[in-house]
């Protein structure tokens, strides 16, 4: 099991991501005004009455801000992962860590759904899936995946520093989704986050976070309408 999980999720690879003080400097002002603009549009984007067409271009310009913010901070990285004594980019492991992450959440549904007050909060979200058409909801539960990563596990985690970073950049995940009003959110926001900082740190890079956020998020919008009526 170690040597599955080790090179994931713990071990780091050899990096050298250093950057000037000013750089760094200018990433935490760039990361600081998209964390504010992000979480005051996300919070918005899941306000609107689902079935509303202002649904989409909302939850897209949620996306297109941690997208520009996560390039406008300064470099971002794909990472790597130790493989039988050389690297490589993380991709199948990444995918199976979001499958089973998916698994975790689908039993964890089993439980909320028979708890009403939590059952009501994932179905505020369930919502827009179940009354929108599936292959735009597909494409934007995937694009906002890829940009939370460019910008929660690429800029921000990079103006956090070396220390403390995954917790940091935890709580700040979570902390943006308050926006939302929605308690489940913010508490799947924490335990991904969690696992996603983990990835972030042992590969030196994004690819890991967002192959294993659209994996799970994907199955997420299929099994949690199927679970939780």
């Amino acid at each position: 099991m170690r040597r599955v999980v080790a090179p994931s999720l713990i071990d780091r690879v050899e990096r050298d991501h250093i950057e000037p003080d000013t750089a760094f400097h200018r990433r935490r002002v760039v990361v600081a005004v998209t964390l504010v603009a992000g979480a005051v549009l996300l919070g918005i984007s899941l306000s609107i009455r689902p079935g509303d067409a202002a649904f989409y271009p909302l939850t897209l310009g949620v996306a297109a801000t941690w997208t520009a913010g996560a390039f406008l901070s300064g470099p971002l990285h794909l990472g790597h992962i130790p493989f039988r004594d050389r690297v490589r980019r993380p991709i199948l492991t990444p995918v199976a860590t979001g499958v089973v992450a998916a698994g975790v959440f689908a039993v964890g549904a089993l439980v909320v759904r028979e708890i009403p007050p939590l059952r009501d909060s994932v179905n505020d979200v369930l919502a827009h899936a179940r009354f929108g058409a599936i292959v735009p909801i597909l494409l934007i539960t995937v694009l906002n995946g890829v940009a939370e990563e460019l910008f929660f596990r690429g800029a921000l985690f990079a103006a956090i520093g070396r220390r403390y970073a995954v917790p940091i950049s935890t709580l700040v995940y979570a902390a943006a989704t308050i926006a939302t009003l929605n308690a489940m959110l913010v508490f799947a926001a924490l335990l991904l986050g969690a696992v996603l900082g983990l990835q972030r740190r042992a590969s030196g890079g994004v690819l890991a976070p967002i192959l294993t956020h659209i994996t799970w998020s994907a199955a997420m919008l299929f099994a949690l309408p199927a679970l939780i009526s």
